[in-house]
């Protein structure tokens, strides 16, 4: 019996723990996210979404972003962003305010939207924003997506 229970909680704890090497963070915070790209020195993916009605939004994560190579490719590459405009659920006045600040600033006019962008906060509070380049939605699931992202972010390195 104990050698029974051994066996299952060995397997659960694998599980686990590669369930979790499987799952990235998706911040929702600028300034987390800010703090983040300058500590690792990678840019930010900023994804424009509509997450409980846009069908291409949802078509993009279930056929890149919850992909093993998407995984592996964004925990070494940017650092996530979630910018969420939901008709369903109603988001925090302040997170609100910076999704639609974020959009107007980067003129995106519809979803799914993804910026690449190096942010850097000014000595009076302003946040600088250099965008790399911007992709949507692109068939042929993760490697046609991360072949261009990639060389949105390879453009970046030779300027």
């Amino acid at each position: 019996m104990k050698k029974l229970l051994f066996i299952i909680m060995l397997t659960f704890s694998s599980f686990f723990a590669s369930a979790q090497e499987g799952e990235l963070t998706w911040l929702t915070s600028m300034d987390k996210a800010m703090e983040i790209s300058a500590k690792e020195k990678k840019p930010i993916m900023l994804f424009f979404t509509g997450s409980d009605w846009c069908g291409w939004c949802i078509r993009l994560q279930k056929e890149v972003f919850y992909k093993p190579e998407f995984v592996k490719w964004a925990k070494e590459k940017v650092v996530l962003v979630e910018l969420d405009f939901p008709r369903r659920k109603q988001l925090d006045p302040v997170l609100q305010q910076q999704n639609y600040g974020l959009q107007n600033a980067l003129k995106v006019q519809g979803y799914p939207t993804i910026w690449f962008v190096t942010a850097e906060k000014k000595a009076d509070g302003k946040v600088n924003l250099s965008q790399l380049g911007s992709t949507g939605y692109v068939a042929g699931g993760p490697e046609a997506w991360l072949n261009g992202a990639n060389q949105i972010l390879a453009n970046t390195k030779k300027g």
